[in-house]
């Protein structure tokens, strides 16, 4: 593969992320505070074009870093398309990233939120709708600044409830639904 065709094609990996932000995230308010960060253009999709594990963690902290030096830049969607399409080796990954962030420092700067594919929560079954919540086009570790997140919660009513009111809504909606709308994001 070319240069040119591999940039394009993490182009794209970009765009079906930032759709699936728009069209499933935003516009069904599964994060309420998503739609500001959407139209301020404060979100970075971060495609690591990586596999192996120590290298992705790298990348990571480099993506902090710019974070750090950038505070425009309001949150990351880190996206890692290529080795951790598997749900538990994605899961190993998050244990690792998330202590890696201790290690450098980061507790309290920033946390971790997790999406793939083939996201599951623990104990549900794979077809529960409420799955596809954190389910998105390509495995993702979403960076945010705990500062803000503490700030958007505080000027939220009721935050405890966005959990409850998301699997209602996935219930009411069906895993169908979603599947569509997943679906329809890998489109250009």
């Amino acid at each position: 593969m070319s240069q040119h065709e591999q940039d394009k094609e993490l182009q794209l990996i970009a765009q079906q992320t930032q759709n699936w932000v728009e069209r499933v995230i935003m516009k069904y308010n599964i994060c309420p505070f998503a739609r500001r960060e959407v139209e301020r253009g404060s979100i970075r999709y971060a495609v690591i074009d990586e596999s192996k594990m120590h290298m992705v963690l790298e990348a990571l902290i480099t993506e902090c870093k710019l974070l750090d030096e950038n505070p425009e830049v309001e949150t990351t969607l880190f996206i890692i398309p290529r080795g951790f399409e598997g749900f538990y080796p994605y899961l190993d990954l998050v244990d690792l990233a998330n202590d890696l962030l201790i290690d450098q420092g980061y507790e309290g700067v920033y946390q971790l939120a997790s999406m793939h594919p083939d996201y599951c929560f623990d104990g549900e079954p794979m077809d529960e709708p409420s799955n596809y919540t954190n389910r998105s086009p390509h495995p993702v570790l979403h960076i945010i600044r705990e500062a803000s997140m503490e700030q958007a919660l505080a000027d939220y009513d009721e935050p405890e409830t966005i959990p409850e009111r998301n699997i209602e809504f996935s219930q009411r909606k069906g895993s169908e639904f979603f599947a569509k709308l997943l679906s329809e994001c890998m489109k250009k």
